[in-house]
């Protein structure tokens, strides 16, 4: 007699998917642009600020925004030129050549004099605008106000989102096992969504429901979705691929002498093989992805024999 229940619950679920594909497909290709999917979240975010910490919005998160992307492209020019290493104005037609491509070489003059140009301009307009206070009487955001939205961007902004791995790095954690790019993810699509949450809890009794329906399907739905089907399943599927491994001792590191095959440099931190080699997590992670086969001895590494020797 649970037949039919059942019938009309497969029927209705696929009808709802087949409804939701192409929703589905056009959330995917939002969140596939990047900087219009990020620059939307932070928008949506300083709304949020603006209503719990300013007491009369006058359109602040607009002026917040726009500074602090002056403030990250003044930074990430100053951090090109500091890794720039090819100081030359002229582009060769190939690396060895010392001829020169014209054409390609007057581009690369102009490309950079505008860049320059671009981040003067841009800094003489901030100090005028920050010592003349033009057009800034309702600009008055509070202490907590800019802390808490600077911490929001600085958590979605790429130029400091591709510095938190290496912060991570710095701090040499084990659970990490040099996977601190994918942990780096994790950890600060999870805060940008719980930071949202928080907002939106203290908001609820205080704003409309549509203004709240959009802040959590922007920054909350879409985020959960793209943690859950990008970055979680990218972690989840490095972790089992190492798992298979286990953890080498201190002791078995100290006996291989402490450096790792692959890159050459101390171990700390090593997973053991069937074979009993002993790499950087990471490594052995790296040549897998080309090869089911042990960096040193060659033999086969497949799950099975993984297993095996467990």
């Amino acid at each position: 007699m649970y037949v039919l229940p059942m019938v009309i619950w497969n029927q209705l679920n696929t009808f709802l998917v087949r409804l939701y594909d192409p929703i589905d497909r056009v959330e995917n290709l939002f969140l596939k642009m990047k900087n219009i999917s990020m620059m939307t979240n932070q928008m949506m975010f300083l709304m949020l600020a603006d209503h719990v910490f300013i007491t009369e919005p006058k359109m602040t998160c607009l002026y917040t925004l726009m500074f602090y992307n002056v403030v990250t492209y003044c930074i990430s020019y100053i951090k090109e030129l500091i890794e720039k290493k090819d100081w030359s104005p002229y582009v060769t037609l190939t690396e060895t050549s010392k001829i020169k491509h014209l054409a390609m070489s007057a581009t690369k003059i102009v490309l950079e004099w505008t860049k320059a140009i671009t981040f003067i301009v841009t800094l003489t307009f901030m100090l005028l605008v920050f010592g003349l206070h033009q057009g800034l009487e309702h600009y008055k955001p509070s202490t907590n106000y800019i802390t808490i939205t600077w911490i929001y961007y600085l958590t979605t902004e790429k130029v400091f989102v591709e510095l938190f791995p290496s912060i991570l790095k710095s701090f040499r954690l084990e659970i990490f096992e040099n996977l601190e790019e994918l942990y780096a993810s994790m950890i600060l699509k999870s805060f940008t969504i719980s930071a949202s949450a928080c907002l939106i809890i203290i908001l609820a009794p205080l704003v409309s429901w549509k203004f709240l329906f959009i802040a959590i399907y922007s920054n909350i739905y879409l985020r959960l979705k793209d943690l859950l089907q990008i970055s979680g399943p990218l972690l989840k599927l490095e972790r089992e691929m190492l798992n298979c491994y286990r953890k080498a001792t201190a002791e078995e590191i100290k006996q291989f002498d402490d450096v790792c095959p692959v890159c050459l440099c101390d171990m700390i931190r090593a997973r053991v093989t069937p074979c009993y080699h002993l790499f950087h997590a990471d490594c052995l992670r790296q040549c897998l992805k080309t090869n089911d086969t042990c960096p040193m001895c060659k033999r086969g590494l497949t799950l099975g024999s993984v297993i095996s020797s467990q």
